[in-house]
């Protein structure tokens, strides 16, 4: 056994939801090889004292944007379109590779700092986001955003799609599955079905995901129901879209229809809902995904968008949201949005068998928290401090595949300074050159 984590409160998230008070979690070659209420006879390498912690599965944020780190609070107060049209665009087409890696590994940490063990990108310079993510150790899902604005198409030729292709042959499944690449339709406004079909195709014979953005905003899906008579979700569904295993990003605006063919198609709804709050897209209905048979994970958006990759914002807001647009306090309750943060995401990123679980066998992807910190104390729930009183900033390590990747302010696989450096000296000019930096 090389790690053994002693005498600590574990979260198990598993089929009973069972927590174990003074337990202990064995790991061994990056599985968790131990789980007890007693101590193992075996002498362990390490030995992590867990007094006063809680043990659990570490998040996965199914929806992110990583290199999007130096647009944070760069653009806020204004609706989505003016958003990405008037601000974030003209500075996204001044981004270049170096740039990316950085704004990558800086989100990276901050995701490690916050407890995220996983997470689902959508993005350009995608070789770039992988080099970041093969170095960091987390774990990810990385998809190539297909955009096409003209009328002639042709996905051979089509250097958004042959980047999909290489991206395919050099990193998908590398380090034994840690990365695993995926196809991605940026969305039904910035494309059209020439695309959908022959990425749906592609996917669908590479056995590939999909990862897709889908009626975030209202005007976004009316638009598209007065182009096509049909809904966002309809229409990706005509072209055959989520015949993969797809994650649909947001899902705001979704009609009941629409509910019905996506849990038909297992495709998994990522909730966003401080982007989406933030924003003012709208409230989606997570409980009537739920009830109509949809997979619901959560994600973050991106930090430009949030403002940051703290999924215990994500967990907390998600229940809230609920609450309030149901007026029932009983909805989306701490287990289950606990769940949508571990294993639903798992779900989503198709990695069920080896996530989003302490259990003996799965790999060990762990977070530990701090419970003695004044706002947690009395504790009369864990999981209900978890979904309400929790905050990131309570993570104390992170733990993928049994590696440590955070632990005490410090990041073993990141050079945080440099990547600090980097951002300073390289990517704020590149992107920023025109304006003053306050």
């Amino acid at each position: 056994m090389d790690t053994l984590f002693s005498n600590v409160t574990v979260v198990t998230m598993d089929e009973e939801l069972r927590v174990l008070f003074s337990a202990f979690v064995g790991v061994t070659e990056g599985k968790i090889s131990y789980l007890s209420r007693k101590a193992p006879e075996e002498q362990p390498k390490e030995i992590i004292n867990g007094e006063g912690m809680v043990l659990m599965p570490g998040l996965i944020n199914c929806h992110t944007h990583l290199p999007m780190s130096p647009l944070r609070g760069y653009a806020d107060d204004v609706d989505l379109q003016t958003w990405l049209n008037d601000y974030i665009f003209p500075r996204e087409d001044r981004l270049d590779s170096r740039s990316v890696k950085a704004a990558t590994l800086l989100s990276i940490a901050e995701c490690l700092r916050f407890g995220t063990t996983s997470v689902s990108e959508m993005y350009y310079f995608c070789d770039d986001i992988a080099q970041a993510v093969a170095e960091s150790g987390i774990k990810a899902n990385i998809s190539r955003a297909i955009t096409h604005f003209g009328e002639d198409f042709d996905f051979e030729k089509d250097t958004r799609c042959q980047e999909m292709v290489e991206l395919v042959d050099k990193w998908h499944n590398y380090d034994n599955g840690r990365i695993k690449i995926e196809a991605s339709i940026h969305g039904e406004y910035t494309s059209h079905h020439e695309v959908w079909d022959a990425v749906a195709e592609y996917a669908i014979n590479e056995g590939l995901g999909m990862h897709v953005h889908l009626s975030e905003s209202k005007k976004e899906h009316e638009e598209c129901k007065e182009r096509h008579g049909l809904t966002p979700a309809q229409v990706f569904d005509c072209h055959k879209v989520f015949h993969a295993p797809a994650i649909a990003a947001h899902c705001v605006w979704l009609e009941p229809e629409d509910m019905t063919i996506l849990a038909k198609r297992k495709t998994s709804a990522v909730h966003c809902p401080v982007s989406n709050l933030k924003l003012a897209s709208g409230c989606a209905d997570v409980t009537a995904m739920i009830k109509a048979g949809m997979n619901v994970a959560l994600g973050t958006d991106s930090n430009a968008s949030n403002n940051n990759l703290d999924m215990f914002e994500e967990i907390k807001a998600a229940t809230l949201m609920a609450k309030g647009k149901s007026l029932d306090p009983t909805a989306l309750p701490a287990q289950a949005v606990l769940m949508m943060a571990t294993v639903c995401g798992a779900r989503a990123q198709h990695r069920e068998a080896e996530c989003g679980m302490i259990k003996v066998g799965m790999d060990a992807d762990l977070i530990m928290l701090d419970f003695t910190q004044p706002h947690l104390m009395p504790c009369h729930n864990v999981m209900s401090h978890l979904a309400y009183c929790v905050s990131g900033h309570d993570v104390v390590m992170t733990m993928v595949r049994g590696k440590i990747l955070y632990a005490a302010g410090k990041y073993p696989t990141i050079d945080l300074e440099a990547v600090v450096r980097e951002l300073a000296d390289h990517v704020m000019p590149t992107m920023f050159t025109d304006e003053q930096q306050g």
